[in-house]
């Protein structure tokens, strides 16, 4: 008899870690690889992250989610929540009228010589959002951060907010830029 309860023991203790492991893989520990040049320089082609489904994004969070295009799994920046207003204007952004700094742009202004800006003048009327003015309950505008070569909210409207997989914190690869983002 207490042969059989300690194999019955185990075998829930088991089944456990495998739930618990199962559960960590599907909402915590998710990984995502990153395919082509739209979010350099922040990430790379073959860029490998862990992403959570455990929080709603935030404004400049990046964050993953089926592209309209093709169905596969893309990484972007999460710029405007419902009920924003989003402008570009002379390489500035501007939500509800207030400018926000984009430092993770600055390595890339830095590196351009032909004058032009990185992101073209916009207004969400202007894009594939429109012709909305804000933002609307229960979607995103989502940009990338290599704004010249980005498909994003400019060019295939907003995402909604079911459609999130989830927020990129962490990357594991490649090795030296290892570290919570």
């Amino acid at each position: 008899m207490k042969k059989k309860h300690s194999t019955l023991y185990t075998v829930i203790q088991f089944s456990m870690i495998l739930l618990f492991a199962l559960f960590l893989r599907k909402f915590v520990l998710t990984p995502v690889e990153v395919i082509g040049i739209s979010m350099e320089p922040t990430y790379h082609e073959s860029d490998r992250l862990w992403q959570t489904s455990l929080v709603s994004p935030k404004r400049f969070d990046v964050a993953t989610f089926p592209s309209p295009r093709d169905g596969k799994r893309i990484v972007k920046r999460v710029v405007g929540l419902p009920g924003d207003t989003i402008r570009m204007e002379n390489d500035q952004l501007y939500i509800n009228d207030k400018k926000y700094d984009e430092p993770y742009l600055d390595e890339f202004k830095e590196t351009l010589t032909d004058g032009q800006p990185l992101t073209a003048d916009f207004t969400l009327a202007s894009t594939a959002a429109g012709p909305a003015t804000v933002v609307p309950e229960g979607k995103y505008f989502v940009l990338g951060d290599n704004r010249r070569k980005a498909d994003d909210s400019r060019y295939f409207g907003f995402v909604d907010k079911e459609d999130i997989v989830g927020v990129v914190y962490f990357r594991y690869y490649p090795l030296n830029k290892i570290g919570v983002q």
